[in-house]
């Protein structure tokens, strides 16, 4: 006779519940990161680009340290890789600086197709250095990704520029990071890992402050900053609660709605919406990234972080 057991209902019920909460707080927080990419654009008008990357990092290196050092002490500072966490937020500080140039230039929704690719490069990245053996539908979701990526950004058409490269730095330095993340994770406390990409950009961007520090024409650009500071952290807070709710798996896909939020918030503030063309590269992005995303942590191979600013 079987000794596997029926689970029960109740349990069932709960699983569930918790499931599909994981999934709310997720979608929420694509919104919170699509917030922050907006008022991110709508900045770049004032606010010098070093600028607004230090205040966003400054804001959630500061609410980190108020929320875990008084639960945590010192134990939150405490790793055996410094150059390794050193490594990785100058990582993350490179492609916040590539999010706020490409949006000074780029449509709302291309720019956040194009940064969801970074899932795919991550698998080309991991057969190329990690040694990882890549699937034939792994790689044909690699080429479409970028099959979609060429149809937004349509080398050689009026609208192409060299700033439609920048989303590109944003890519490939922030899949290096989630590749930095994925050899660290192994080893290292997550909220470590945080804390310290966090404080190692606000400090690097601190140090580049006086040379871009201007004063801003009216109190509504400090609140704006405050509004990008606010969506970033809580954005991040979110992801920690849904991904405590439900399986990676279940939820890496949800985190393309960014997608949609951008396009929502890119009509609403801006008046702008995507031509045919970009759509058909956009929606072919989704797909394949929202696939490509959900083998890489099904398989348990790489953790796959939001690419926001």
């Amino acid at each position: 006779m079987s000794d596997v057991r029926p689970v029960p209902r109740g349990t069932r019920d709960l699983e569930s519940e918790r499931v599909l909460a994981g999934i709310g707080l997720v979608i929420l927080a694509t919104a919170c990161f699509a917030t922050l990419d907006t008022a991110t654009k709508v900045s770049t008008a004032a606010v010098p680009v070093i600028m607004g990357v230090w205040f966003r990092y400054m804001f959630q290196a500061a609410s980190m340290a108020a929320v875990l050092l008084p639960r945590h002490g010192l134990s939150v500072l405490r790793t055996a890789h410094p150059k390794y966490h050193l490594l990785r937020g100058a990582l993350l500080m490179g492609s916040s600086v590539f999010a706020f140039l490409s949006l000074r230039y780029m449509p709302m929704a291309e720019f956040t197709a194009i940064v969801l690719v970074v899932p795919l490069v991550v698998t080309l990245l991991a057969a190329t250095t990690l040694k990882e053996n890549v699937s034939p539908l792994r790689w044909g979701l690699t080429a479409g990704g970028f099959v979609g990526t060429m149809i937004v950004l349509r080398p050689g058409g009026d609208a192409f520029s060299w700033a439609s490269l920048l989303p590109l730095g944003l890519v490939f330095t922030n899949a290096w990071f989630q590749v930095l993340t994925s050899k660290l994770a192994q080893t290292e406390n997550p909220l470590t890992m945080n804390f310290y990409s966090g404080w190692v950009g606000a400090i690097i961007a601190t140090l580049a402050l006086p040379f871009a520090w201007t004063a801003l024409p009216s109190w509504h650009w400090w609140a704006l900053l405050c509004l990008m500071g606010f969506m970033g952290t809580v954005g991040h807070f979110l992801l920690i609660l849904a991904f405590q709710r439900a399986p990676a798996s279940t939820l890496t896909p949800y985190l393309y709605a960014q997608i949609g939020f951008a396009m929502l918030g890119g009509w609403l503030v801006f008046s702008r919406v995507p031509d045919v063309i970009s759509l058909v590269g956009i929606g072919l992005i989704a797909v394949c990234g929202a696939a490509g995303a959900w083998l890489t942590v099904k398989e348990r191979r790489v953790p796959i972080e939001p690419a926001e600013s």
